[in-house]
């Protein structure tokens, strides 16, 4: 039956307003079974994939053109804002350790994005990634690996640009 829902909501989505239903859209995803919480808004051109689990804290922003696939499980916190065009992926591969091809044998991690972060637009996010609480990723990122909380990222791969323990004004 989920799997029948995400293939309607597709098109049911794609004839809503972008930026409007949002009390609907998050009814839509919780019949397919994600955790949506309150208040949180998901444009009509975001898409959320994969058989995995998905938790999306309240007063959370998923701007347009945004890919969610989970293999295994994905939190997003409280107060979380993710521009356009970003992807949000647990699985990938090993690379060459098969004989016939580059990519290996698959791999799964989960993602976490901690309270309060800032996801840049076009900023992919591998496998194993937490991304700490108060942290800001800058358009274009990707990041690979964890980094300490109230940083900025920036860069491929993302590296710490500027960090503080308070984030100011």
């Amino acid at each position: 039956m989920k799997i029948l829902l995400r293939y309607l909501n597709k098109y049911i989505f794609f004839l809503l307003p972008e930026t409007r239903c949002f009390s609907l859209k998050r009814f839509m995803y919780r019949l397919q079974g994600y955790y949506i919480g309150s208040n949180t808004q998901i444009c009509s051109s975001a898409r959320i994939y994969g058989s995995g689990d998905i938790v999306i804290g309240d007063n959370v922003w998923i701007g347009p053109e945004v890919m969610i696939v989970s293999s295994s499980f994905i939190k997003i916190e409280n107060n979380v804002d993710i521009a356009p065009r970003v992807y949000i992926g647990t699985g990938s591969h090993i690379v060459g350790d098969k004989e016939e091809r580059m990519a290996g044998t698959g791999i799964v991690k989960n993602v976490l994005i901690k309270k309060g972060s800032w996801i840049g637009s076009n900023v992919i996010i591998m496998p194993g990634v937490t991304i700490e609480e108060m942290t800001v990723v800058g358009a274009g990122a990707v990041v690979t690996k964890n980094f300490q909380a109230f940083s900025i990222l920036a860069g491929v791969p993302a590296k710490i640009i500027k960090s503080s323990k308070k984030v100011s004004k």
